[in-house]
This record gives C-alpha cells, structure tokens and sequence, in this order.
C-alpha cells in the first residue's frame, strides 16, 4: 500500500507547505537522510493557538497541535521527495513552549510520533527528543522537526 493510500484511509489529507519565514528551507538532504526545518502547527496559514502548554494551552490540546505540526513536517517531505521515497523515520525533535513547573513534554510530543507510526506503521517508529523552551516562534505551544531516511 503506498503511503497515499494509507493517508486517505485514515482520512488524512496533507496541507499545504508552509512558506519560510525566514533564511532557511523547508527541508535538506545530505545522502540518504532528509532533515526538516521546525513545523509549526499551522492551521491554513495561522496558529489554532497560542501561549505556553501547563497554563494558556492544555496538555491534551497540545498533544493535537504537536500532531498538526507533524502533518506539516510530512507535506514538507512530501513536497521535496515524495511520501514513498521514505524508508523510515530516524528522529523527531519536538520543542514545547511550557509554564513553569510543566514536565509533560514527552506527552505532548506524542501527538507528533504516534501520527508517524499510524501512517508509516514500523518504519514510523523513531529516536526522540521533547524538549521544554521558554516560548517558540510566533508564540507557538509547539514545534517539531524531523530527520527521515529516504531512497
């Protein structure tokens, strides 16, 4: 089954790819490894919210944005080689703009690494880090990054 097949029966539709907001691309690629720049949860060009998670935005809320952030770091993949040029997913970064005293960085981010097992099964499964900030870009709760393996 190709990737955009699995996409479609779980009802996923890619968004478009996010525009640059500043002196880097969406992704690069050394070999046989592609390297995404930081996704933002990006909903139709804005943010669905802001402000750090463990005060204005839930766990559970920014679990959701983490996997919207996901979805924008596959529509950078699939812009530069394709969904089915990726062999597995090797690491994901998640940052987490957190409150003081918040420590369920691992719990958000999960959002992001269970969208890649559902759409690329094994091969999803990956290395990790959540790492809580003080804020992110544009106020975001979230930002996620990617290293994937691809032919």
């Amino acid at each position: 089954m190709s990737v955009g097949d699995r996409l479609a029966e779980l009802g996923i539709v890619l968004p478009g790819v996010a525009a640059a907001a500043g002196s880097y691309l969406p992704t690069a690629r050394s070999g046989d490894l592609l390297f995404t720049a930081g996704q933002l949860p990006f909903v139709d060009g804005a943010l669905p919210a802001t402000g750090p998670v463990g005060a204005e935005v839930s766990a559970e809320d920014a679990n959701g944005y983490a996997r919207i952030a996901a979805l924008n770091l596959l529509a950078a993949v699939d812009a530069a080689v394709g969904l089915d040029a990726v062999v597995r997913v090797v690491k994901l970064v998640g940052f987490v703009a957190s409150a003081p005293g918040f420590t369920g960085q691992p719990g958000v981010i999960n959002g992001a690494s269970d969208l890649m097992a559902e759409v690329f099964g094994e091969a999803g499964r990956h290395a990790r880090s959540a790492v809580g900030v003080a804020s992110l870009p544009l106020g975001a709760p979230v930002e996620v990054e990617g290293i994937v393996q691809v032919r």
